[in-house]
């Protein structure tokens, strides 16, 4: 990731390269201004440890917090609404996930009611990975060895101090091969939900999301947004 961003002008645009001069010269700079930290947290440290070591470059903003193992069309700008609205230390994005198996209805009489192949579980929510977070947050992480979802998180649920927003949209995780052979289908096929936010209706979105896909000579549809 280090690398992709410390070259990314490089990639996004022209440049001539004079190895007789060690010099580089770019032309027409094309990447986009962004500002990132990268901050090396360690091979052991656990989920709130890590989190823990960004205290000092995020300082007292509420800030956007992800594992980065998860693929979802989350309007965030109605997520952050949401956060403010309810003023609680942390919201925690919820989702429910498409069942692992086929799920059949059983009669009395042992007949097959319904058959719905790994049908969405209606009545369970679960951590989708994407939450806005206070700085106070921080008070509830100890050290290194602090896992975000075990005391943090149940502390802060103890004192109601953790909200849910309900996300009824896509949402995809990537946790083994199955879900990475399944998440690289969608993209070959053009289906890539996650970069079709809610909040990409009008011609500022769709011009940035065509953008995004200039240089890949594909096209974007809008008609399901």
């Amino acid at each position: 990731i280090k690398d992709f961003f410390l070259n990314l002008k490089y990639f996004e645009s022209d440049f001539t390269i004079d190895t007789s001069k060690n010099k580089i010269e770019v032309h027409k700079k094309k990447s986009e201004n962004w500002k990132i930290t990268f901050v090396d947290t360690g091979l052991d440290t656990m989920t709130g440890g890590r989190l823990l070591k960004l205290k000092k470059y995020i300082g007292n903003d509420k800030f956007f917090l992800t594992y980065g193992d998860g693929l979802a069309n989350i309007n965030i700008n109605n997520l952050l609404g949401f956060h403010l609205q309810n003023k609680k230390v942390m919201t925690v994005t919820a989702v429910r996930p498409v069942g692992r198996f086929g799920e059949i209805q059983i009669s009395d009489n042992n007949n097959v009611k319904s058959f719905m192949e790994k049908p969405k579980v209606e009545n369970r929510w679960i951590n989708g990975g994407f939450f806005v977070v206070n700085s106070e947050f921080f008070e509830y992480l100890k050290d290194d060895k602090t896992i975000l979802e075990h005391e943090p998180l149940q502390q802060l649920s103890l004192k109601g101090e953790l909200i849910a927003y309900k996300h009824s949209g896509s949402w995809q995780c990537m946790d083994n091969k199955k879900d990475y052979d399944y998440l690289n289908n969608i993209w070959e096929n053009e289906k890539q939900f996650w970069l079709l936010p809610n909040y990409a209706d009008n011609k500022k979105g769709q011009d940035y999301l065509e953008n995004l896909f200039k240089n890949k000579k594909q096209s974007l549809s809008y008609s399901n947004i």
